[in-house]
């Protein structure tokens, strides 16, 4: 099982056979000081880029889908810029169709300077899935194969889902740390192109999984989320921390059994967001008017 991480010190890189090298509480050289230096640490993140993008070809099939520009940068570098403005330390993005071209991209590091001698730094790390096995391993799977370099708390987005107000916000990992709660998903009202929606929401902020016919409102998933590595083990999931057998599987079934046990937190989020689906939502984005576009346009996939 190899995973490219590369520290950010000097742009140099390793490679790291299993867990071995990389733990979930020491993922690269580097990162435990900048950890122990911060007053209220944030969880690392996980990006999700591995898809193929079949509803964006012609445009994908020479470019990764979470490249494809958007308001004059890469798709992907919307969330890394957020991240690296909220304070998280580093980030892990996998990889599968046209996999290289991510990590030639973005490097080691993602620097972004926010105010005059100010620059914040996100460390990067890919786990690269095509090296291993034929394709991506969907969601569950992929989260699952990066989770020895995740800590037990980490942020969650998808790499192709357009969302420039969200704030990976500090205060939210830390109260969710505190819980006993597997999962804090965000939901978003509900686009055109998915009416129907995903999850409940109750007064209490728990996310719900409502039985087929059943009356109550339902949100859309943003696939936006702050999750624990508890929810990727019995009973809510069978794959090995590390996946070495490359098991495919989607996250929906692990978050719909851990709701029905009352053990997922859910928000509503009104903020703009798009899942870049399709190649005229891309162009709708890029719009003269796309950057101040509604607060909801089409619907991930969990």
């Amino acid at each position: 099982m190899i995973f490219e991480v590369f520290t950010g010190v000097q742009g140099d890189a390793w490679q790291g056979l299993g867990s071995g090298h990389a733990t979930p509480d020491r993922p690269c050289p580097g990162l435990h000081l900048r950890r122990m230096s911060t007053p209220n640490p944030q969880p690392p993140a996980m990006l999700l880029a591995a898809g193929r993008g079949e509803r964006m070809r012609p445009l994908t099939d020479h470019t990764p889908k979470p490249l494809l520009q958007v308001q004059g940068r890469p798709l992907l570098a919307w969330h890394l810029r957020a991240l690296a403005q909220a304070g998280v330390p580093h980030a892990v993005i996998n990889t599968a169709w046209l996999g290289a071209q991510i990590p030639q991209q973005f490097g080691s590091v993602f620097a972004e300077r926010f105010a005059p001698g100010k620059e914040s730094l996100l460390s990067i790390q890919y786990s690269h899935e095509a090296q291993d096995f034929p394709g991506a391993l969907e969601t569950a799977g992929g989260i699952a194969r990066a989770l020895p370099l995740l800590g037990p708390v980490f942020w969650l987005a998808a790499g192709d889902v357009y969302a420039p107000d969200f704030v990976f916000s500090a205060e939210a990992a830390q109260a969710f740390t505190a819980s006993d709660a597997l999962a804090h998903l965000w939901l978003v009202p509900n686009p055109p192109h998915h009416p129907r929606g995903d999850f409940g929401l109750s007064p209490q902020g728990l996310a719900l999984n409502p039985a087929e016919g059943d009356p109550m409102p339902r949100y859309t998933y943003s696939t936006l989320a702050l999750l624990k590595a508890a929810l990727f083990a019995a009973p809510w999931c069978d794959i090995p921390a590390g996946n070495p057998a490359g098991v495919a599987a989607p996250l929906a079934p692990l978050l719909r059994r851990a709701m029905d046990a009352g053990r997922v937190q859910a928000s509503l989020y009104t903020g703009r967001w798009t899942d870049v689906g399709t190649p005229e939502r891309l162009q709708q984005l890029n719009a003269p008017s796309g950057l101040s576009a509604g607060p909801s346009e089409g619907a991930a996939q969990p």
